[in-house]
């Protein structure tokens, strides 16, 4: 039986979980800089409502990133075990090339799903401290602030596997922050 660690060497594996883990990290980070904006601009009171609503997407984004994960990479690993099968006419089930396939699904879940409940808590951290140590609206150029860090993180990751410049990747992703931002000041509240 292959581990965990076994499977998270192997290129594909980390190659479909990374690409999980990003895509709905950047969906949850521009979603939780649309969230504290929008919040402020509509005028909602305090940081820690904000930051429950923030929660709240959280808990749908990351169940939606597991969920849908688990079901794509099920239809995609069945696929691939049936050609492996018809190439190879034997059956696979219960060998270890169907229980890495099953494996390397649950990390591509777990993947998708963190990716959004990192992208969406820490740019909401500063409305914790509306009140202690910050106004609303400090919380709310803070969090876009931090969500462009978290997205250019993303990107200058991105940058370094892909031999770019991670700087410049890391300012395309983080830019796209700074437009949610920015279209949220045109929206009636």
């Amino acid at each position: 039986m292959t581990s965990y660690r076994e499977l998270l060497r192997r290129d594909e594996v980390r190659s479909i979980s990374r690409r999980y883990f990003i895509s709905n990290g950047f969906d949850g980070t521009l979603t939780s800089i649309g969230i504290g904006v929008g919040a402020y601009l509509s005028g909602v009171p305090d940081g820690l409502t904000v930051f429950k609503i923030g929660l709240g997407a959280a808990v749908g984004l990351g169940t939606s990133g597991v969920w849908s994960v688990w079901e794509i990479e099920r239809a995609e690993k069945r696929a691939e075990i049936a050609r492996i099968e018809r190439a190879m006419l034997t059956n696979l089930q219960e060998t270890d090339v169907q229980q890495r396939q099953e494996s390397a699904r649950k990390i591509n879940a777990v993947a998708s799903g963190v990716g959004p409940l990192i992208g969406i808590i820490f740019p909401l951290l500063p409305f914790l401290a509306v009140g202690a140590s910050l106004s609303l609206f400090l919380a709310t150029v803070a969090s876009v602030l931090v969500g462009v860090l978290v997205l250019f993180v993303f990107g200058a990751y991105l940058g370094t596997i892909s031999k770019q410049n991670w700087v410049v990747a890391g300012i395309r992703m983080g830019a796209a922050g700074l437009v949610v931002a920015f279209l949220n000041l045109f929206l009636p509240g």
